[in-house]
């Protein structure tokens, strides 16, 4: 009696169960012998109730366990699980919908409180306990779908986030991905790396679909863990991210990854303090802080790393402590190079992106599958054109036109100029007197220049005009200067601080200036921190150039920049030299003129220049830095090299004895250049001595078979 007494007497103190509100004030009687409801439960009142420890403190509280222990009928069983069947604990979820429905399924996934997980599972209930769990990952997962949705199903194609945006699905066009080999530097420039790219034959290719990169490549059974995807700047390396977000938010791909976290390196560059794993997710996703973080890492996630290169931590993988306690503060480099080795959460998938030039920071024993996004091949190239514009007549006209430049077809490799491109013809063929069509990479990114700064916000009035002008070009100036000093440190991300050094205003610019709408635009990172870029590496090459031109006094200032070109290891100053050549030409200061601001030009010596050049082709420089130089003479308009060499080619009779060496990398040039995929290239038929044969080199790498 005194037993069942003090059973009725610890259920009516009873509170309604965790995450219900209190129906009325009167008890709920739980009675074991006719009451499908099992009564071995007494937790006393809400007052009594500690708040739950975290999973990784251990056992029950003294007083719940002691409170379980009454209840048990065999003093040799397990505390609480005697008396607590799995039938008794669902007929309690029956109970509770009956008699208690704001407490139902709907309300539950409202509330969810964590203490019923934990006493489950304390209670070694673990397989009811997944069911409220499972139901808690799912809310929190469609949560996270829906935010992220939000943020990536619109693409701003180089725009800052204003106006009218386009849908991602609109516009996507597969990338050609192919396997990367290994994570080593490529120190040539970018933009030679397209163009050697564009020779390769696709068909010998292993291929990679951009929501399969973490499956096996040909057959293999090796787990996947860490993925680096290398590509050039403007490639589509964030695109591709984005559009694998995009469809797992949307249901269509790589469903069995339950969390997706995308870390960003140029908003992990904000972060100053230290934090745990689970601390610096939750301030990326905020939604997770009620998830505990042994609860959370129980499921498949992937963490992305969208743009290596321009990580400004030192990733010390050498030299960095190894930490494996994902609730342990460390600092940002200790925490992002202990999960990259493996030691911070091993069961988690690792997606990281980066330029060439900045992959070989990653160690290789660090990586499992490396992939290249080698941008649009000549197919997907006509294709963007053609999805782009709903006049297939204009499209036509312009995919027409960029055939006819190889430079700029090859350009077309990479989305981001694709784009340029269709901006500036797109214009130029709808206007009556539209003037000379760009050939050259030099004059299409004038013409894209001019039109941004162009570009007049419609409240202003005429009057206004000049001190739009001006102000235009004070700060393409700075922009140029921001450009060139930061191209040689390799900078392509900015902060406040960088901008305050060069008397940069962007709000201000913001006003009057359409070159920070579609050149140079501000993002918003973490907690809205601002971060600011240019649109690709080529514009921001494109306007320190510009910089130079306008801005540097010297009568051997192209001499210079030649000479200063070919002391680079990794020719990163190549592009920025060619537009430099370009910009000296007639046709260029013309166009020149119509930037704002009656900007001056000078006259130089193209004759001198091209000679200058041509006298270092003779010379022995690498491969490499000789097919530039034959670029730069193309900036200039002097082809007579090439021209020569293709008079020999088209004749048939071609020999080695007639060729001298600067005619010698002339032909390699134009070999590269052809838009003809070489199967055989046969040495013996160009080849004079072994002297020479180093200039033959960029062929042989990018033919089928070599004789």
């Amino acid at each position: 009696m005194e037993k069942e007494r003090r059973k009725r007497r610890a259920s009516s103190e009873m509170p309604p169960p965790m995450g219900c509100k209190r129906r009325s004030p009167e008890s709920v009687l739980m009675k074991r012998a006719d009451s499908p409801v099992p009564s071995c439960v007494s937790l006393k009142s809400d007052r009594s109730i500690p708040h739950p420890p975290n999973f990784s403190e251990g056992p029950f509280p003294t007083d719940q366990r002691d409170q379980v222990e009454e209840c048990s009928s065999d003093p040799h069983d397990k505390p609480g699980l005697s008396s607590i069947s799995k039938d008794e604990l669902k007929n309690c979820v029956s109970y509770l919908d009956q008699n208690y429905p704001e407490c139902s399924e709907p309300q539950l996934e409202e509330d969810n409180d964590p203490n019923t997980l934990y006493i489950l599972r304390t209670m070694e209930q673990n397989d009811l306990a997944d069911v409220p769990e499972k139901r808690l990952m799912l809310q929190y997962q469609q949560e996270i779908k829906y935010k992220l949705k939000k943020q990536f199903e619109c693409v701003f194609e180089g725009k800052a986030k204003e106006g009218q945006p386009t849908l991602l699905s609109e516009i996507y066009t597969e990338l050609y991905i192919t396997e990367g080999g290994t994570g080593a530097v490529n120190d040539e420039h970018e933009v030679r790396q397209i163009e050697t790219a564009s020779k390769k034959r696709q068909t010998e290719d292993t291929t990679v679909k951009c929501n399969d990169i973490f499956k096996p490549l040909c057959g293999r059974e090796t787990t996947i863990r860490t993925v680096l995807t290398k590509g050039v700047a403007g490639i589509g390396k964030t695109v591709s991210v984005q559009k694998f977000i995009l469809d797992w938010a949307e249901g269509k791909a790589n469903q069995d990854v339950h969390f997706i976290f995308a870390l960003p390196f140029r908003v992990l560059n904000l972060i100053k303090d230290e934090y745990s794993l689970i601390e610096l997710l939750h301030r990326f996703v905020p939604e997770l802080k009620s998830l505990e973080s042994t609860e959370l890492f129980r499921y498949k996630v992937l963490f992305i790393f969208d743009g290596l290169d321009e990580c400004r931590l030192p990733l010390d993988f050498q030299n960095n402590e190894s930490w494996f306690d994902v609730t342990k503060k460390m600092s940002l480099d200790v925490l992002l190079t202990n999960l990259i080795k493996g030691n911070l959460l091993p069961s988690a998938l690792l997606w990281i992106t980066s330029r060439p030039a900045a992959a070989n920071q990653i160690p290789p024993e660090c990586l499992h599958q490396v992939t290249e996004i080698r941008g649009f091949s000549d197919a997907q190239k006509e294709e963007y054109f053609r999805r782009r514009f709903s006049d297939q007549s204009l499209a036509s006209r312009i995919i027409t036109h960029v055939k006819s430049s190889r430079s700029l077809f090859i350009m077309c490799h990479i989305p981001v100029f694709c784009w340029i491109s269709a901006t500036v013809l797109e214009r130029l063929f709808s206007e009556t007197d539209r003037g000379k069509i760009p050939r050259t990479l030099t004059e299409m990114y004038t013409h894209f220049l001019i039109f941004q700064t162009t570009l007049k916000n419609g409240k202003y009035m005429k009057n206004y005009e000049t001190k739009l002008n001006e102000y235009s070009k004070k700060f393409l100036l700075k922009l140029g200067k921001l450009a060139f000093d930061n191209l040689e440190k390799g900078n392509l991300i900015f902060y406040e601080q960088d901008l305050t050094e060069n008397a940069i205003d962007v709000t201000e610019a913001a006003v009057y200036s359409g070159v920070c709408t579609e050149v140079f635009k501000e993002e918003y990172g973490l907690y809205q921190e601002k971060v600011y870029c240019f649109v690709h590496l080529t514009i921001q090459e494109y306007l320190a150039a510009l910089y130079v031109f306008l801005s540097k006094r010297s009568a051997k200032l192209l001499k210079t920049a030649v000479d200063q070109a070919l002391k680079s290891k990794n020719g990163h100053l190549d592009l920025y030299l060619r537009f430099l050549l370009g910009l000296s030409t007639d046709s260029s200061q013309t166009l020149l003129q119509r930037l704002p601001g009656k900007t001056k030009t000078r006259s130089h010596n193209i004759e001198e220049t091209a000679k200058y050049i041509k006298d270092k082709i003779h010379g022995n420089l690498s491969p490499e830095r000789t097919i530039n130089l034959f670029h730069c003479l193309i900036e200039l308009g002097d082809n007579s090299l090439v021209e020569e060499v293709q008079r020999y080619l088209n004749s048939g009779s071609l020999s080695a004895e007639d060729l001298s060496p600067a005619q010698y990398s002339a032909l390699a040039f134009v070999m590269l250049m052809s838009d003809e995929e070489l199967d055989v290239f046969d040495m013996k038929k160009f080849i004079r001595s072994d002297k020479e044969h180093w200039r033959l080199l960029p062929v042989v790498k990018n033919s089928r078979t070599a004789l």
